[in-house]
C-alpha cells in the first residue's frame, strides 16, 4: 500500500511577513531610519519660525503654535499608541503612526496657511510615538545580548537628528521656499513606511487573549496631559498668574488624579502604573524628572542664549546665530560619536553605569556654564561636553526601563517615561525662564550674571539628584 505526500504549499506573501529574519544591524538600520523622521519634525519648525512670522505677518505667540501643537500631540501620543503597540503589534502602530505623519505633512503643504501649518502639525505630533515604538520592536526582534546597543543607537540618532535637523531646515529654507521642508518630510514618511511593511518580522495576534483598548483612560490622558503642558508652555507668554494658565494646570492636575484612580481599577490599562510603582522603575522615572528639569530641558534654552547675547551684557559672547548653531551642531555630532560606548557599557555593566557617567559630566558642565561664561573657546568645549552627557544619559534612560520591565511592555512604559520628559523639560524651561525675567538688570530686561548663577545651580542641583537616584538602582545578583 502506497502512501502519497503532498507537496508543502508555499507561504503566501502575507505569511512570508510573520517569517522574515534579517541580520541585526538591518533591523537596527530601519529603526534608525524610522526614527529619525520623528526627530527631524520635532525641531525643524524652530528654523521656520522666523519666516512663518514675516510671510504670514503673524506674531511670534501666533507662529508658536506650529510647535506647541505638535509637542502637545507628541507627548499624548508616546503613551497611548506605545500601548497599542504592545498590545496589537508594534510594526502595525508604527506604521498607521507613520501615515498620520506624511498626511499632517500634506495638509501643511496643501493648505500653505498658517492655520493649516498648525492643523497638520497636530497631526504630525502623532509621530512623538515613534521612539517607543522602535525600541520596542529592537527588544522584541534582537538578540538579548544586542538590545542595549540598539536601544543607544535608536535614541542617539534621535538627539543628533534633533540637531541636524535646524540645519536642514534652514538650508531647505534659504534655497527655495518653507514648502520644501513639508516635501521632504512627506516623502521620508512614505519611504520609511516601505521600509517597515517590507523588512520588519510582523508579530502574529493572538486571538486567544483579546484585550479591549482603554479608550476612556486614553483620552482622560490625553486630556490631562495636554492641560498641564498647555498651561506650562503658555505660562511665558500669557503670565505665569493669567487665569486661563492657573485654570490649565490646576484642571490637567485634577483630571490626572482621576486618571490615575482610574487606571488602577482596569484589567487592560492604557497605562499599567503598577508597573511604575516598582522600585527601579519609580527610581529611573525620578531620574528622568531630574534631567528633564535640569540639563536636559534646560541647556538647549541656556547655550544659544549664552552665545548670542551681545558680549556688552553682563554675560554673553555676541556670537552670530550662524555660527552659534554650527557649534552646537558639531558638538551633536561629536555626541552622537559616543553614543556606541554607551550601548556598550550597558550591555556590560548596565545602564546604570552609563547613567552616571552622563549626570556627572553633565554636573560638570553646567557648573562650567558660570565660570567660563565669557570664553569662547570654554563655551565650545561645554557644548561638546554637554553633547556627550546626553550620549550617556539620553540612551540609558529607556535602558534602565528595558532592564526591569516584561518585553510585552516595553513600548508602553517607555512611551509613559516620554510624556514625564516631555513634561519636566516644559517645567525647566519655564523656571529658567522666571529666574532670567526676574533677576535683571534694574530697568532692563537683561538678566544679570546672578540670574545665570542661579540657573546653573539648579542645574547642579538637578543632576545631582540624577545621581542620588541612579546610585539607588539595585541589580539582582544572578
Amino acid at each position: 500500500m502506497s502512501t502519497s505526500v503532498m507537496p508543502e504549499r508555499a507561504p503566501t506573501r502575507s505569511e512570508r511577513r510573520y517569517q522574515r529574519t534579517h541580520p541585526a544591524w538591518v533591523v537596527v538600520a530601519v529603526l534608525i531610519t524610522v526614527e529619525v523622521i520623528s526627530a527631524f519634525e520635532t525641531s525643524m519648525m524652530y528654523a521656520a519660525i522666523p519666516t512663518f512670522t514675516t510671510v504670514f505677518e503673524a506674531d511670534a505667540s501666533a507662529v508658536g503654535w506650529t510647535v506647541t501643537a505638535f509637542l502637545l500631540v507628541a507627548a499624548s501620543s508616546a503613551a497611548v499608541c506605545g500601548r497599542l503597540g504592545d498590545m496589537y503589534g508594534r510594526e502595525r502602530v508604527l506604521i498607521v503612526v507613520l501615515i498620520f505623519a506624511a498626511v499632517g505633512s500634506i495638509i501643511s503643504l496643501a493648505f500653505g496657511t498658517l492655520w493649516g501649518i498648525i492643523i497638520g502639525r497636530a497631526i504630525q505630533g502623532v509621530a512623538g510615538a515613534i521612539l517607543p515604538l522602535c525600541i520596542g520592536l529592537a527588544r522584541e526582534h534582537l538578540p538579548a545580548q544586542k538590545v542595549p546597543m540598539a536601544i543607544a543607537l535608536i535614541s542617539g540618532s534621535a538627539v543628533a537628528a534633533g540637531a541636524a535637523s535646524l540645519l536642514v531646515a534652514g538650508v531647505l529654507i534659504d534655497l527655495g521656499d518653507w514648502r520644501y521642508i513639508f516635501v521632504v518630510t512627506t516623502v521620508y514618511a512614505l519611504v520609511c513606511i516601505f521600509l517597515v511593511e517590507a523588512v520588519l518580522p510582523w508579530r502574529k495576534r493572538d486571538s486567544t487573549t483579546r484585550q479591549h483598548v482603554d479608550i476612556v483612560g486614553a483620552v482622560g490622558l490625553a486630556v490631562a496631559v495636554t492641560s498641564i503642558l498647555l498651561g506650562l508652555t503658555e505660562g511665558k507668554s500669557w503670565g505665569w498668574g493669567d487665569p486661563r494658565v492657573l485654570t490649565l494646570i490646576v484642571v490637567g492636575i485634577a483630571v490626572f488624579a482621576w486618571w490615575v484612580r482610574w487606571e488602577l481599577g482596569r484589567t487592560s490599562p492604557i497605562v499599567n502604573l503598577r508597573l511604575f510603582a516598582q522600585r527601579n522603575v519609580a527610581l529611573t522615572i525620578g531620574a528622568t524628572v531630574a534631567l528633564g528639569v535640569g540639563p536636559i530641558g534646560v541647556t538647549t534654552m541656556l547655550i544659544p542664549m549664552i552665545m548670542q547675547t551681545p558680549d556688552s551684557a553682563p554675560f554673553g559672547l555676541g556670537l552670530s546665530a550662524t555660527f552659534a548653531g554650527m557649534l552646537s551642531f558639531v558638538g551633536a555630532m561629536i555626541g552622537m560619536l559616543f553614543t556606541p560606548v554607551a550601548g556598550k557599557i550597558s550591555a556590560a555593566v548596565g545602564a546604570r553605569a552609563s547613567m552616571l557617567l552622563g549626570a556627572t559630566l553633565f554636573m560638570i558642565a553646567c557648573a562650567g556654564f558660570f565660570v567660563l561664561r565669557d570664553s569662547v573657546v570654554g563655551m565650545t568645549a561645554l557644548v561638546v561636553a554637554v553633547s556627550i552627557a546626553t550620549a550617556f544619559a539620553y540612551t540609558a534612560l529607556p535602558n534602565l526601563l528595558v532592564e526591569f520591565v516584561p518585553e510585552s511592555n516595553t513600548s508602553e512604559v517607555t512611551g509613559g517615561q516620554t510624556v514625564v520628559r516631555t513634561a519636566s523639560m516644559a517645567v525647566g524651561t519655564s523656571i529658567a525662564t522666571v529666574l532670567l525675567a526676574t533677576l535683571v538688570v534694574p530697568g532692563t530686561s537683561t538678566a544679570t550674571v546672578g540670574a545665570l548663577g542661579a540657573v546653573c545651580g539648579l542645574l547642579v542641583l538637578m543632576c545631582a539628584i540624577t545621581i542620588v537616584l541612579t546610585l539607588s538602582v539595585k541589580y539582582r545578583r544572578d
